[in-house]
């Protein structure tokens, strides 16, 4: 019976792969992975032998359109990111939405994704919170930080090490030196930390000691008082 599961990968740890994550893994027809190279690695760690193939953010607008029709013919596929869950700040999406379109059985399974834990660990309120990923590189960005000015809710951000510095500078502009931040690090991995206080802090943090490795940032919501 055809049918499209998603399939959440480990973070970082692989421990935290699931029984039955791995069960789709080996009984499906075919996995399609982000990287077929790291995939390759997790794949070998578990002992799955089921063929895959590439599907990451270059090529996905050009083979939705046959993965449909394999579906359609009654193939069972897989999907998995090099991390976490897909479609979340991952390919997806484009997949998902054309299975539901063509009446196609999708299935998610639960599992790893970061900015949870992230959230979890902040100590922000997160019984309502808005998710961003990554912001825009440039055009739109400053239009967006605007926006999120004044979001109550607590904010969620994806940001490449490069890239964390620049960005706990443009929270200090837009939602002041005061705003409390939290910046999850490598969650799940050897190395994990997470770093809170004003935002005036932890830039100031991370200026002496550089970020390295994959980056969750919570950002408590404007306050109303």
């Amino acid at each position: 019976m055809s049918k499209l599961y998603i399939v959440p990968t480990p973070i970082g740890n692989l421990e935290d792969m699931t029984f039955r994550a791995i069960k789709v893994l080996k009984e499906v027809d075919c996995i399609l992975a982000e990287d077929t190279r790291n995939s390759g690695k997790l794949l070998k760690h578990f002992e799955i032998s089921t063929p895959m193939q590439s599907h990451h953010m270059h090529n996905e607008h050009k083979t939705v359109e046959g993965l449909i029709k394999r579906l359609q013919a009654g193939e069972t596929i897989a999907l998995i990111s090099d991390a976490g869950t897909p479609a979340i700040s991952d390919p997806g999406f484009l997949l998902t939405r054309a299975c539901v379109e063509n009446a196609i059985e999708v299935e998610c399974l639960p599992g790893a994704t970061a900015f949870v834990p992230a959230l979890v660990n902040s100590g922000f309120p997160n019984d309502k919170f808005v998710f961003e990923g990554f912001l825009p590189d440039k055009k739109g960005r400053q239009t967006r930080f605007l926006a999120l000015s004044e979001e109550t809710r607590t904010l969620i951000f994806y940001v490449s090490p490069h890239k964390l510095n620049k960005t706990l500078a443009e929270f200090i502009h837009y939602f002041g030196p005061e705003r409390r931040v939290s910046v999850s690090r490598e969650l799940s991995k050897l190395h994990e930390e997470t770093i809170r206080g004003t935002a005036t802090e932890v830039l100031n943090y991370f200026k002496t000691k550089p970020a390295k490795g994959e980056i969750v940032v919570v950002v408590a919501g404007k306050s109303n008082k």
